[in-house]
C-alpha cells in the first residue's frame, strides 16, 4: 500500500520515517492498526541504496483510547529483554533515541483462517512454543521494572488477587469512566456493571498458580508467518507479569478456534506450561470458564465503544458496527442473563441514536 496523506506527510513518526529511510518513495504507510501510526521501510546500505530488509518505526496515536492495563512503560525495552528468551520476537535497533523493529515480511495468521477457521498443526505447534517460552519467562528474571502505577500489585500466585485488579480496572477505567458519553447507548443495549459483579464473586475462588510472563494480546493478527513459515510474534504493549492461566483465557477468546480444536489447544497449552512452570495449570479446568467470562464482558463494553466511535465518523460503518456488536452480546450473553440478546436492527438504531445524540451535543457546545 502506499503512504496516506490523511494522516499526516508532517506526522513527527512520518518524519523520522522520511530522515531514515533509503528513500521517501520506498515508506510504506502508515499501516494497519489501531493504537499506533506506523511506517516500514528499508534502511540505507553504506553505499546509499535500499537494504533488503525492511523497518517499523511507529508512536502511539494521538487520543487513542486504552483499554487494557498496561504494565510496561517500553515495549521496546522489553522486546530487548526477551533476545534469546522467546524464540520468534522480530529484534530492535536504535539510532540515537529512536528505536526501529524489525518488519516481518509475511503474512498475518489470520491470512490463513478468520478468527472460527482451524489452525494449521505447524502453526500450532509455534504457539505451544511460545508459551513454553514465556512460562519460563518468571518474575524477577528480567531486569526490567514494571510501570508502578499500571503493574499489578497481587503477590506472585495470587491468582484471584490478579484477576480482581483487571476486573476493576475495566469497571473503572472502561465503563464507568465512559457512562457519561455512552450511559444511554449502555442502557438501550441492556448492559450495566451487573456482569462484572458476577465474574468479580467467581474469581474470588481462582487456585493459586506462579506468575510468568504474558503476552496479553495473542490473537491472530499479532501472529505474522514468513515465506518459510515461522511464525513471530509482535506487539507486545499489553504484556505483563500474572496468572499464565489468563493469557491461556485471552487467546482462546480472541482466536476463537473450532469447537472441536478448542480443547486440544487448552492441553498443549496445559502441557507446555507445566514442562517449565510446575504448577502453572493448577486448577485450569475449573478456573478457565470464569476468566472466560471476564474476557467476553470486557470485550462487550470495548466493542460498544468503539463502534459507537467508528460510527460517529462514519455513518456508512453503522452496518459492520451493529454486527460486531451484536456478535459480542452473544458471547457474553450467558453472564448478561438478558431474556433475549438484541436484535442487529436493534443494536444498529442504538449506535445510529447514540450518533444523533453526539452531534447534537458538539452542536450545543458550539452555539
Amino acid at each position: 500500500m502506499g503512504p496516506e496523506t490523511a494522516v499526516g506527510r508532517s506526522s513527527a513518526v512520518r518524519l523520522k520515517a522520511i530522515r531514515l529511510s533509503a528513500g521517501e518513495e520506498l515508506i510504506e504507510g502508515p499501516l494497519k492498526g489501531y493504537h499506533h501510526e506506523t511506517y516500514a521501510f528499508p534502511l540505507p546500505d553504506a553505499d546509499g541504496r535500499a537494504g533488503a530488509v525492511r523497518w517499523k518505526c511507529r508512536e502511539p496515536r494521538d487520543g487513542i483510547l486504552w483499554f487494557d492495563r498496561r504494565s510496561f512503560p517500553s515495549e521496546g525495552a522489553l522486546i530487548r529483554e526477551l533476545a534469546g528468551r522467546v524464540s520468534s520476537v522480530p529484534e530492535i535497533v536504535h539510532f540515537g533515541e529512536i528505536g526501529l523493529q524489525r518488519f516481518v515480511e509475511g503474512w498475518t495468521l489470520a491470512s490463513y483462517g478468520p478468527p472460527g477457521a482451524p489452525v494449521q498443526e505447524r502453526h500450532a505447534a509455534q504457539i505451544d512454543r511460545l508459551f513454553r517460552e514465556l512460562a519460563a519467562i518468571t518474575p524477577g528474571s528480567l531486569p526490567l521494572s514494571p510501570a508502578t502505577a499500571h503493574a499489578s500489585h497481587a503477590a506472585d500466585g495470587d491468582c484471584a488477587g490478579f484477576a480482581a485488579e483487571l476486573i476493576r480496572f475495566t469497571e473503572e477505567r472502561v465503563y464507568r469512566a465512559h457512562l457519561p458519553v455512552y450511559g444511554e447507548l449502555f442502557a438501550a443495549l441492556g448492559i450495566d456493571a451487573g456482569p462484572l459483579r458476577l465474574v468479580a464473586e467467581t474469581a474470588r475462588s481462582l487456585t493459586r498458580r506462579p506468575f510468568c510472563l504474558l503476552h496479553g494480546d495473542l490473537h491472530r493478527e499479532n501472529f505474522i508467518v514468513d515465506p518459510a513459515g515461522r511464525l513471530w510474534t509482535i506487539d507486545w504493549e499489553l504484556a505483563a507479569f500474572g496468572d499464565p492461566l489468563y493469557d491461556l483465557a485471552t487467546h482462546l477468546h480472541l482466536m476463537r478456534y473450532p469447537a472441536d480444536q478448542e480443547p486440544r489447544a487448552a492441553l498443549r497449552w496445559r502441557d507446555a506450561v507445566e514442562d517449565v512452570l510446575p504448577g502453572g495449570a493448577a486448577g485450569w479446568q475449573e478456573d478457565l470458564p470464569a476468566l472466560l467470562a471476564y474476557k467476553r464482558v470486557q470485550s462487550l463494553y470495548t466493542d460498544v465503544i468503539r463502534a459507537a466511535l467508528a460510527v460517529a465518523r462514519d455513518g456508512d460503518a453503522l452496518a459492520g458496527a451493529a454486527r460486531k456488536v451484536r456478535e459480542a452480546v452473544v458471547r457474553a450473553d450467558a453472564v448478561l442473563g438478558l431474556p433475549s440478546p438484541p436484535t442487529e436492527r436493534r443494536v444498529g438504531q442504538a449506535l445510529a441514536d447514540s450518533r444523533r445524540a453526539a452531534r447534537r451535543g458538539r452542536a450545543w457546545r458550539k452555539r
